[in-house]
């Protein structure tokens, strides 16, 4: 009885150890759950919205960060869930930022700041205990952000309307960033 209970543990162990990420959240599929509610949350905002931003794109001011995003796609599977839990966190604090402008329902951006800050919060314990570095030119992009749309355009309501359709990109693509860890276990 004790020698299967032993070999149970043991080729628990040597499971985990050969897998690149055994992290539950993510196998439970509670991050892909948390980002569809996140990415309703943002089509809900826009359905409440009343800008009008069809000619004007971020693109204009702040180039959408691909590089960054192929350069993760190819990094460690730890890797890949720090890149991720960056764009989250850099995520719920531009959302932080005065939206009153905006005519969204504030309980409406309360609950997708929560969304994704308990989807950051989560992957952050999926990371091993050592810390990941922060990456700069993910955390100069989200500043431009910031400064070059939010803060040039008054924090008007068409520059949340931008922000918010370059956020509902970055969250899709973090979800595909994660989501492809599953294909590689």
């Amino acid at each position: 009885m004790l020698n299967r209970i032993f070999f149970v543990c043991l080729s628990l162990s040597l499971y985990s150890a050969g897998s690149s990420l055994s992290c539950r959240w993510i196998m439970d599929h509670k991050f892909r759950q948390h980002s569809k509610n996140s990415l309703a949350l943002l089509d809900t905002m826009a359905n409440n919205s009343t800008n009008t931003t069809e000619d004007a794109e971020v693109e204009d001011t702040v180039a959408f960060p691909n590089l960054l995003y192929r350069q993760a796609s190819k990094a460690s599977a730890e890797d890949q869930l720090a890149f991720t839990v960056q764009i989250l966190d850099e995520t719920a604090a531009l959302f932080e930022e005065d939206h009153s402008s905006a005519s969204w329902e504030e309980n409406t951006v309360e609950d997708f700041v929560n969304v994704v800050t308990q989807q950051a919060d989560n992957l952050r314990s999926c990371i091993g205990s050592h810390g990941h570095k922060t990456n700069k030119k993910l955390q100069m992009y989200f500043m431009k952000l910031s400064s070059h749309v939010l803060k040039k355009m008054g924090h008007s309501a068409e520059a949340w309307e931008l922000i918010r359709k370059e956020i509902k990109t970055h969250l899709m693509r973090a979800d595909q960033l994660v989501s492809s860890l599953l294909t590689t276990n």
